[in-house]
This record gives C-alpha cells, sequence and structure tokens, in this order.
C-alpha cells in the first residue's frame, strides 16, 4: 500500500471566493487569495496567490489580475483551473518521477446549482484530480469546529464567506433547511468603498476597503473594546490629489448597516422554516458563526439581540471549513453521508 500512497494524495480545498486553502497530510499548507495574475500578450499565469493580490489593481495593460471566483461558484472557469493547479504545485515542490494523482474533497456553497457544481468538478479534473467528492460549506463548517453531525440533534451554522453567506441547520449528516444570500465580505468592502466616496469625497480601492473592514469593521457602533481610528489613503474627489482621513469604527458600522441587516433576516428566516423539534436544539445549543464575517466586531452580540439565542464564534473562523473538508478526506466511509458526487 505504501508504494500506491506515493502516487496517490488527498487534498481538501476550501475554494473560496476571497481565500483558497488547501490541507495536505493533516497540515493547512496553502492559505492564498482567490486570484491570479495572467499576461495578455501571452495569456500566461505570472502569479498566483498573495502575490498576484499585491499586483491587484496595481497593474499596467499588459498584466490584468482575475480573481476566478464570484459569489461563491466559478466565474471564469480557465483562470479557475489556473489558480487551483497553481495552488496544488504550492504544496509540494519536489520534482518527481511520476506526477501523484489526486483525491480531492472541494467545497461548495449550499445553494450552488448542478451547472455551477459542474465547473467546481471539471476544474478540479483538468488540475490532475482522479477522484473528486464535494461538500457544502456549512457541512464542513459544522465538521470543521466538532460538531458530531450525524446525531439527531439539530445545530445552526451561519458562514459568512467573501461571496456567499449560508445559514443551515444540521442534524443527522444532512442539511435540513438552509438559506444562501450573497450578501457577504465583498459586498461589505463595496459597502466601505462606497460609503467614503459619499461621506468623505475619497476615492479608494478593494484592498484599502479590506484593510479597512479588518482594523475597524464593525456591526455595532457602541461597543466594549473599541479599536483605535484607522488612516485611510486615497484619492480626493474634489482636487483630485492623494489625501489621508482617519475612521473610527462606528463610521463604518453605519456603512455596513444595511448588509449586516440582510444577514439577520436570512438567518431569521432560516430560523421560521426549521422543524419545531430542531428548534427546540437550536434554543439550547444557540447558534455558530464560522467564516471571515465571524470576525466582524460586535456581530455576535448583535446577532444574539435580534435572535435571543446564544451566538457562539468558531475559535479559528476563517479556517473552520478547510478543517471539516480535512476531516471529511481523511475518512471518506464514516463522511459518505455528507459527501456529494
Amino acid at each position: 500500500m505504501g508504494f500506491f500512497n506515493f502516487l496517490t494524495s488527498d487534498i481538501a480545498i476550501d475554494l473560496g471566493t476571497a481565500n483558497t486553502l488547501i490541507i495536505h497530510n493533516d497540515k493547512i499548507v496553502v492559505d492564498e487569495p482567490s486570484i491570479i495574475a495572467k499576461d495578455r500578450t501571452t495569456n500566461k499565469v505570472i502569479a498566483v496567490g498573495r502575490q498576484a493580490q499585491q499586483m491587484h489593481e496595481k497593474t499596467h495593460d499588459n498584466i490584468r489580475t482575475i480573481r476566478p471566483l464570484k459569489d461563491g461558484v466559478i466565474a471564469d472557469f480557465h483562470a479557475a483551473e489556473e489558480m487551483i493547479k497553481g495552488m496544488i504545485k504550492m504544496i509540494d515542490t519536489r520534482t518527481r518521477l511520476f506526477q501523484p494523482s489526486h483525491r480531492m474533497v472541494i467545497c461548495i456553497p449550499s445553494g450552488i446549482t448542478e451547472v455551477e457544481k459542474r465547473a467546481v468538478r471539471d476544474s478540479a479534473e483538468h488540475a490532475g484530480a482522479k477522484e473528486v467528492w464535494m461538500i457544502q460549506e456549512p457541512m464542513a463548517a459544522a465538521i470543521g469546529i466538532g460538531i458530531d453531525v450525524e446525531q439527531p440533534v439539530g445545530s445552526m451554522i451561519i458562514d459568512i464567506g467573501g461571496g456567499t453567506t449560508e445559514i443551515a441547520v444540521i442534524a443527522l449528516s444532512g442539511i435540513v433547511c438552509d438559506q444562501s444570500i450573497k450578501t457577504a465580505g465583498d459586498v461589505f468592502n463595496q459597502d466601505i468603498l462606497d460609503y467614503m466616496r459619499r461621506q468623505h469625497n475619497l476615492l479608494i480601492g478593494e484592498r484599502s476597503a479590506e484593510r479597512i473592514k479588518i482594523e475597524v469593521g464593525a456591526a455595532l457602533t457602541e461597543l466594549d473594546v473599541p479599536p483605535p481610528d484607522h488612516e485611510v489613503r486615497g484619492r480626493d474627489l474634489m482636487t483630485g490629489i492623494p489625501k489621508v482621513i482617519k475612521v473610527t469604527f462606528s463610521e463604518i458600522a453605519i456603512a455596513l448597516d444595511k448588509s449586516v441587516a440582510k444577514i439577520e433576516e436570512a438567518v431569521l428566516k432560516a430560523l421560521e422554516i426549521s422543524p419545531p423539534e430542531l428548534s427546540a436544539d437550536i434554543y439550547e445549543n444557540g447558534i455558530h458563526l464560522t467564516g471571515g464575517g465571524a470576525l466582524l466586531r460586535g456581530l455576535d452580540k448583535r446577532l444574539a439581540a435580534k435572535t435571543k439565542l446564544p451566538i457562539h464564534i468558531a475559535e479559528d473562523p476563517l479556517r473552520a471549513v478547510v478543517r471539516g473538508t480535512g476531516k471529511a478526506i481523511k475518512d471518506i466511509q464514516a463522511f459518505k453521508g455528507v459527501l456529494l458526487t
């Protein structure tokens, strides 16, 4: 069997709109932004991941940066393929006589269509996968934070990623009811961008908006431990000259208010449609928050005030989904029920 292990390798991929994470041999080996940079003239890939992210919005005419995923699904098929290939190359830098064939488990949003599912499978196969399984994100997140999904007990997961917010009630290795909305990290960035333009006449890029969200992003205008004010650099729309202003967390909370309200609505809707017995379980166990959006300051308090339920933030919310995917590929037989082919 040892020889065959040399020829095959198991890879768990969390293919996210903002970040892609890969687990190989129980270790997170790749944690990179989901972006590639291409040369327009030769159509060759110049950079993948963090390197391409540094080029984003700073390129000249010959280079273009592509984010292959939009709203949690593949928008640019060829770019996605190149990105998966590039990220798999990052795992193993040794040159081998035989290229090992990979078994992959990939995360997909719960509201995905058959066509979008096929795009994920085809991209993985073109990138060298021999077998491809898929797992729904809320399910992977639940496994990742240590919930026993096979039990007849209801658990509610809110996974706020870059492209989609997935809300699901899980019991008996299946998703009982779910809500998938396209209000998530990318929309937050856009809100911040629009707010800076409206309120301060300041034009900023996507990356600056992302940085503001991480440094001073909040869902409430009043916090117990407020983050320090953040300096924002951008272009003044009146004069056209670069300038710096300071923003506070409460300003950003106002900017994000509408989007957070949409997430609250979806959570309430998911609670409304869940069966009464599972509602009883959710009342007891509370709601679990995962994904990058779980790091938004005060979001747990805001959701708790809205739903009157206890909210638990996962300990490493950004990696919960990929950890669950990693557990699934380690024991494919045990998790056969949650894996889709």
